[in-house]
């Protein structure tokens, strides 16, 4: 796992209640998974919320490794495909950076499942507060 130490406190409610877990991050990239279980809509499939939530996390996380701890990173815009279920195992989502500016970073976000398929194709725009030099 390769994440920055600084990491440990950029945690949330939300991330520990649907089981979130990073595998890496840095600037230009990050990963991690959750679980389906406990992340369903009413008909035991992987909800597109939880899609959009997990995009979301590892765009901005991706996008904190840019500023480093004394900046901070708000999500803008997001977007998401839903293009098959999952009903068990993992969901593992990959954010990469498109493009990174002075205060806005771009990433392409494809969460795949277990099997390999791509379930979701989702595109979240985060705002960079640089700390100032």
């Amino acid at each position: 796992m390769t994440v920055p130490d600084w990491f440990e406190s950029l945690t949330s409610d939300l991330d520990a209640k649907m089981g979130t877990e990073l595998l890496q991050v840095t600037p230009t990239k990050a990963v991690g998974r959750c679980p389906v279980a406990g992340n369903t809509q009413p008909f035991g499939l992987w909800h597109g919320g939880a899609s959009c939530v997990l995009a979301e996390t590892l765009a901005s996380l991706a996008a904190a490794a840019e500023v480093g701890p004394a900046g901070s990173v708000t999500g803008v815009d997001i977007n998401a495909t839903h293009l098959r279920s999952a009903t068990e195992g993992w969901v593992t989502g990959t954010a990469t950076a498109i493009r990174i500016g002075r205060t806005l970073a771009t990433y392409d976000v494809l969460l795949a499942a277990d099997s390999g398929e791509q379930i979701c194709a989702a595109r979240i725009t985060v705002y960079l507060r640089r700390a100032a030099s």
